[in-house]
């Protein structure tokens, strides 16, 4: 665990990000294990805690972690306004919602009194597009105006995106992002035939994303934090994931004409597997962009907790806002080619008895 403090002035709030290991586990194991890390926030003051993108299931594209969607009356809604009520804190993390047959990645925030706020992740990244949809809230954007003050949500690669971060512009006292990125710009793919295959293996353009998610989750939210004017919590996973890729074969196909030499794998591809780390940037960042504290990269689950200050008023940027730090073609497989070829996989996905339609 780290801990800082921040100069003193303005409204002050004692906050903290969460940090879980991002491989799956039975639901009652990983409330059990979040509810711990919770329990040490509150001990060490905290008024607010945010937990991880996914943080009830774990992050896979396997359809068995994936058949673990929930209504809003399921087993972890429950225990985030309850355990929200029982520590008095308020509580932010992210699950697969099953909401009328359709399945969205959800952030919900409690506050004590039980009351509930939701943003839906506007943009999946790649493979999670074959198990759930993209928001259709409208606006895009939620504001929790809560007794903390006005906070503004998002979820994980949304913070990719400088539209969402406009919107919150001039509305919000501090942002909470909840996220779990893996890193797939320096991911390594294996064959059944044991052959492994690097991002450099896959053709100059997808080789030329390598590093950018880490730079989305690193630099680019310090930097969009900064001329929003207002504090950020952003949580984060860890560890190093193996799951399935959905759909192998279309991808290879897709990708021949980047790197032909990839079609000797065409018929094995639907046995594809991915490997990577989880990018761990759990922090919490002032409003000047710096980053206050941040959990160690030697450490596993834990979390970083220390104090904000939350401006007198809400603050306008003064200057534009800066651009991505990303190169397009990053954005063109993560929300574009990669997401377009996920959707079948949701189109077959029944969840909860119901029939889901992209």
């Amino acid at each position: 665990m780290k801990t800082e403090k921040t100069n003193p002035g303005g409204k002050a709030l004692r906050v903290a990000a969460v940090q879980m290991d991002a491989n799956p586990a039975p639901i009652s194991n990983r409330l059990e294990r979040a509810e711990r890390l919770i329990t040490d926030v509150v001990r060490s003051g905290a008024n607010l805690a945010v937990l991880p993108e996914l943080f009830n299931t774990g992050y896979s594209y396997n359809k068995e972690t994936h058949a673990l969607v929930e209504k809003i009356d399921g087993p972890t809604v429950s225990w985030m306004r309850s355990l929200s009520s029982k520590l008095n804190v308020h509580i932010a993390g992210s699950l697969m919602l099953l909401d009328q047959g359709e399945v969205y990645n959800a952030l919900l925030l409690f506050s004590p009194d039980g009351t509930m706020w939701r943003y839906d992740k506007n943009y999946p990244a790649g493979w999670e597009r074959g198990f759930y949809r993209e928001s259709r809230q409208n606006p895009k954007v939620t504001v929790a105006e809560t007794a903390l003050g006005n906070i503004g949500l998002l979820v994980c690669w949304d913070s990719a995106h400088l539209e969402l971060w406009r919107q919150y512009a001039g509305l919000v006292d501090m942002m909470v992002i909840c996220s779990c990125p893996p890193n797939l710009s320096d991911a390594v793919y294996h064959y059944p035939n044991g052959d492994q295959l690097t991002i450099e293996d896959l053709g100059s353009i997808i080789a030329s994303t390598k590093g950018s998610i880490q730079q989305v989750f690193g630099e680019m939210i310090n930097q969009q934090t900064a001329w929003l004017g207002v504090p950020a919590v952003n949580s984060s996973g860890c560890g190093y994931i193996h799951t399935h890729i959905p759909n192998g074969r279309q991808l290879i196909l897709g990708n021949t004409f980047l790197a032909p030499w990839l079609l000797k794998y065409l018929f094995i591809a639907d046995r594809m597997q991915m490997s990577c780390d989880i990018v761990k940037e759990c922090k919490i960042i002032d409003c000047t962009g710096e980053v206050l504290s941040k959990v160690p990269e030697e450490e596993e689950e834990s979390f970083t907790i220390t104090n904000i200050t939350i401006p007198d008023s809400k603050p306008m940027p003064k200057n534009h806002q800066p651009p991505s730090l990303i190169p397009r073609t990053t954005y063109f497989f993560e929300d574009i080619y990669i997401n377009l070829i996920s959707r079948s996989e949701y189109r077959k996905a029944s969840f909860g008895g119901r029939e889901s339609h992209s």
